[in-house]
């Protein structure tokens, strides 16, 4: 394995996270393309080319999880960057829109089965990850953590009457990184005293399978904001909720 950067994306056979991944790779960093379905990984790091690594995961799975710490410990060594990427927005399958999605959303029908399902993924599957690539992150010189949200999980902006999307917090998933937000304020917490930085990072809305191919964005135009917070150095920020260009947003 060489020596250069080494990186684990996950949810990185497809969407954003294929793409983030892609850009990484291309700038000579050796990048894990985390997927539940290892054939869809392995097709995904063919696509991406030299630097990518195809990696089972799934970050639900503690044993998956796991087996993909002691595989990147074997083979790299250490971490350098995790991106925790892998969330969805629904369980539901079918010919739904956004709109029937956020209507059977709401908190005072929402399914129970399904608000716990999302939350396993994009909730306690960052913290899984988290506490399972620590030690590797311990083992370098220049760590960073970016864990990708959602400006929906803002509660400051949801509570807001006038913000575009008030209407749309609830339950199901954005309720989940909200949750996220909390998660990951304790990790900034828990890393103050240690070179490990920690970023939230809001990407933007892209067209891609998580809202059903509604967004409004490319995908490279989405992802521009965690590529860039992914490439910077050891004396880069930490401790911070962006949007594209850097711009702080409110918890």
């Amino acid at each position: 394995m060489p020596t250069n950067r080494i990186a684990l994306v996950t949810g990185a056979n497809q969407g954003m996270g294929k793409h983030v991944a892609k850009e990484l790779a291309a700038d000579g960093v050796t990048v894990f393309i985390g997927s539940r379905d290892l054939a869809r990984g392995e097709t995904a790091a063919a696509e991406i080319g030299s630097g990518a690594v195809a990696l089972q995961l799934d970050v639900t799975d503690a044993a998956s999880i796991a087996s993909a710490a002691k595989r990147i410990d074997e083979e790299a060594g250490r971490l350098d960057l995790l991106v925790n990427n892998a969330g969805v927005s629904t369980t539901r399958t079918g010919a739904l829109n956004m709109a029937q999605l956020r209507d059977l959303a709401k908190p005072s029908i929402a399914s129970l089965d399904e608000v716990r399902a999302v939350w396993e993924v994009n909730v306690f599957g960052a913290l899984a990850m988290y506490q399972a690539m620590l030690p590797l992150l311990r083992k370098s010189s220049d760590a960073r953590i970016i864990n990708v949200t959602s400006a929906l999980g803002s509660l400051t902006l949801a509570a807001d009457p006038t913000f575009a999307y008030h209407s749309s917090f609830e339950p199901i998933y954005a309720a989940s990184k909200a949750a996220l937000h909390a998660v990951t304020l304790s990790m900034m917490i828990e890393l103050e005293a240690t070179d490990i930085k920690i970023n939230l990072v809001s990407p933007g809305f892209a067209r891609t399978q998580l809202v059903n191919f509604e967004g409004t964005e490319s995908i490279e135009d989405a992802a521009r904001e965690v590529v860039r917070v992914a490439r910077l150095g050891p004396e880069g920020p930490t401790a911070t909720f962006t949007t594209w260009e850097g711009r702080s947003l409110p918890w």
